[in-house]
């Protein structure tokens, strides 16, 4: 009995169109689903931190200590990279129902690839996600600089809301190339950094804003009332930067309509 839905296949040679019809679609991680992944993987790390002090202290033996402290520094380095190469996720990752994949084999990424993921990531922080939804696979910064994704495991076990299929081409049309794309932004960051810089010297100049506040030792109201105006308003300028730039919408490398 032929089912309707599975193509026929007579002994002749499949088109290229047929085998893209019996390929699998990849499923892209959705943004919420991938921070579950994330809060998973930071809760792990942080019960191995903590039973590895407890033991510390248990012990209360100085050369111990310093072995599981190096022991528990090159297990947080070594977590992401060693199981996300060898097995494909992180326990974060399996628990959520991801993997992530390497564009080029289709398969694990490296070792070296999975490190370059993990030091981008920790260099840019949440700011190496505000990019997703100017890209065609709901890609971060670090997944676009080492050419990998997050896709859905088990499409069986995922529900719509967990991922997106690939976005239309059309979005690339006219776009400068990721290497321009990337060299503005980064530009662009600079500039906002100096700026920001320029901002706190005239705080303090001005005395809006007091050395020993910079320093952690003690805010007033005011002071603390700047400080999160400070933080909230540097998030967002970067934040547009690197969404802008991306979008092909910042001067240097605009997109051609």
């Amino acid at each position: 009995m032929l089912i309707a839905d599975e193509p026929v296949n007579f002994g002749w040679p499949m088109s290229a169109d047929s085998e893209a019809l019996t390929r699998p679609v990849a499923l892209y991680a959705r943004f919420t689903r991938r921070v579950q992944g994330i809060m998973i993987d930071s809760i792990v790390v942080i019960v191995l931190i903590v039973c590895a002090l407890s033991l510390a202290v248990a012990v209360q033996s100085d050369t111990l200590s310093r072995v599981l402290g190096f022991a528990i520094v090159a297990a947080a380095l070594l977590y992401e990279p060693v199981l996300v190469s060898f097995t494909g996720s992180t326990l974060g990752h399996y628990v959520t129902n991801l993997r992530v994949v390497d564009d080029a084999s289709g398969g694990n990424v490296s070792f070296l690839k999975a490190c370059a993921r993990l030091a981008i990531k920790s260099l840019l922080g949440w700011y190496s996600f505000v990019i997703l939804a100017a890209t065609r696979r709901n890609q971060a910064v670090h997944d676009l600089l080492t050419r990998s994704t997050v896709q859905i495991r088990d499409p069986a076990k995922a529900r719509p809301a967990h991922y997106l299929v690939e976005r239309s081409a059309a979005l690339d049309r006219g776009m400068p190339s990721q290497s321009r794309r990337t060299g503005v932004i980064f530009a662009y960051l600079l500039v906002a950094i100096i700026g920001f810089v320029v901002i706190i010297n005239v705080l303090v100049t001005t005395r809006a804003l007091s050395l020993g506040c910079l320093n952690g030792n003690h805010c007033s109201g005011v002071e603390t009332l700047i400080e999160l105006i400070y933080g909230f308003a540097l998030l967002a300028v970067v934040a547009a930067i690197i969404a802008l730039g991306w979008k092909g919408r910042l001067l240097g490398a605009l997109k051609r309509s």
